[in-house]
């Protein structure tokens, strides 16, 4: 099914998406994380990875989260750098928090370096709020915002840009 930018529309990821999410991962987290860490994404029962593909069946979008309790953490969010500005992100990040809320989540939360303010928007928009930081946290030394999100399961999603609560609907 298709989306409404021509996209395919978020499906689970699996073992046998490994490559493409390593070669994502190159792409636009310049190799964040290891084939081994992909491959326990990938295959823990209480992890959730999700992919966009393009119409050449290739990933173009990814994100992970990692269920905890009743919390959505969310560990990766990946567009590849020729498919930016087009909603993707927006897209894979609402598909990871709707299936965290189905799975019993109720918050989600996620580190972001704070020199990366397409993602900071990006979150923002969501919802998301700042409650803390880590100095010096990612390899290039940029801080990392630790941002919250409330997850209201009986609501549609709600992406208004001007609700500045922090509940996601």
């Amino acid at each position: 099914m298709e989306g409404s930018q021509g996209q395919n529309e978020p499906r689970p990821l699996g073992i046998e998406d490994l490559e493409a999410c390593l070669a994502l991962d190159r792409m636009a987290l310049n190799g964040l994380w290891t084939s081994k860490q992909w491959t326990r994404e990938l295959t823990d029962d209480q992890r959730i990875a999700l992919g966009i593909e393009d119409a050449e069946s290739q990933l173009i979008a990814l994100a992970a989260g990692w269920l905890v309790a009743d919390e959505l953490q969310i560990t990766a969010v990946a567009v590849a750098p020729h498919q930016r500005k087009q909603g993707l992100g927006t897209q894979i990040t609402k598909a990871l928090i709707q299936r965290g809320g189905i799975a019993g989540a109720v918050k989600a939360s996620l580190d972001v370096a704070s020199n990366n303010q397409a993602a900071i928007a990006l979150y923002a928009s969501l919802g998301f709020v700042t409650t803390g930081s880590r100095r010096k946290y990612y390899r290039d030394g940029s801080d990392a915002l630790l941002q919250w999100l409330k997850i209201e399961n009986s609501r549609d999603i709600h992406t208004d840009q001007t609700d500045t609560s922090n509940t996601f609907r």
